[in-house]
């Protein structure tokens, strides 16, 4: 039986996205390196600006790129493919826009990712509730083009709390417990509109395992309150992001980090886990830590332009399959694509599929 294949979330915006995304694909390089990443590329009222001026087509635009971005994927081999996050010009904002108590207008300038860059960032003000939902239209709009499930993403809450700042709580637990229930509402919503696929994207439990450990498990749960036994849990943890293609010298987290907390994964809820490994290679005795868990490994390097070779790919999985069970590894790029052009997402997404189905 061939593996399982997935993606981990964003891929490149076709060109007729009505919205740019952090990636700054439209820059050069030397722009694009010169960036300091996700958190620092956003504007107060930019993104809403870019929406008034897709105008009417705007919609008709996002379904056309949703439907290349799924049919990029399909094709390719993917079997478990993402809405490539289409519609999100920053990740992690793009949920907190429909959060009450975060202000876009009243930011704070402060120190991110363990002092990787410094960034000017919306700010908790008050209680946190979510305003409304809209990831379930999300995964309606991108389930339509193909018989594949779908995966819908959305970031967890430590992860938000590593990403904003905040004038109102006196803690990140109790930040984290009502994002928490915040973002449950949203997931909740997808569960109905009937997405079998839900992802929480916590890479910060990678880089801060203490916290992960202390409340950050506790209050991904509450994340997941509630959903049938039909929606797989999925989490992404990775180890670092960089701010630019073929950057290489970019903060890591440790790379003990996934052991110190693969002992909590496998006692919670959590039905998937994706780890990275292309980037730099784990000790793949870590995936005997796992005994009911799936393990999403990441064997596609996303931050290269150098595309891997199907014989590399499968070496690599055939190592993985020495630890843990067929039924139990899925393959997978090690994050978001978007750094990428859309041909070199391609022709990786084809090599993964390649490698897994020759298993």
């Amino acid at each position: 039986m061939p593996l399982q294949t997935t993606t981990i979330g964003a891929y490149p915006k076709p060109e007729c996205t009505p919205v740019r995304d952090w990636f700054l694909a439209h820059l050069d390089e030397d722009e694009r390196k010169a960036s300091a990443g996700l958190l620092s590329n956003w504007a107060p009222g930019e993104y809403e600006k870019a929406l008034e001026r897709a105008g009417e087509e705007g919609e008709a635009l996002f379904l056309k790129a949703t439907k290349e971005i799924i049919d990029d994927q399909v094709n390719a081999g993917v079997d478990v493919p993402t809405d490539g996050e289409v519609r999100r010009e920053n990740y992690i904002f793009y949920q907190c826009r429909r959060i009450d108590g975060v202000s876009f207008e009243e930011v704070t300038h402060k120190s991110v990712r363990q002092g990787a860059f410094e960034a000017d960032l919306p700010t908790i003000v008050g209680p946190v509730s979510l305003r409304e939902t809209r990831l379930a239209e999300d995964w309606k709009a991108a389930q339509r083009y193909t018989s594949n499930p779908v995966k819908i993403t959305i970031p967890g809450p430590l992860t938000i709390s590593d990403s904003i700042a905040n004038v109102h709580y006196d803690g990140l637990k109790a930040m984290g417990a009502d994002l928490a229930e915040a973002l449950n509402t949203e997931v909740r919503a997808l569960a109905e509109a009937g997405c079998k696929y839900i992802q929480v994207d916590e890479p910060v439990f990678a880089r801060k395992p203490k916290e992960a450990l202390e409340f950050g498990f506790e209050n991904l749960e509450r994340t997941f309150h509630g959903l049938p036994d039909d929606v797989r849990r999925v989490v992404h943890m990775c180890c670092g992001y960089p701010n630019a293609l073929d950057s290489t010298e970019y903060l890591k987290a440790d790379a003990q980090s996934y052991f110190d907390i693969a002992a909590a994964i496998e006692a919670s809820t959590i039905d998937e886990v994706s780890i990275e490994d292309a980037h730099r290679h784990n000790d793949l005795s870590l995936l005997e830590r796992f005994e009911k868990t799936s393990i999403i490994l990441g064997v596609i390097a996303i931050a290269k332009s150098q595309i891997e070779t199907v014989d590399e790919v499968r070496d690599r999985l055939k190592a993985a399959l020495e630890h843990i069970d067929a039924n139990r590894l899925i393959a997978a790029p090690d994050c978001g694509l978007g750094f990428l052009t859309r041909e070199m997402a391609v022709a990786k997404l084809s090599i993964l599929g390649k490698a897994a189905n020759s298993l």
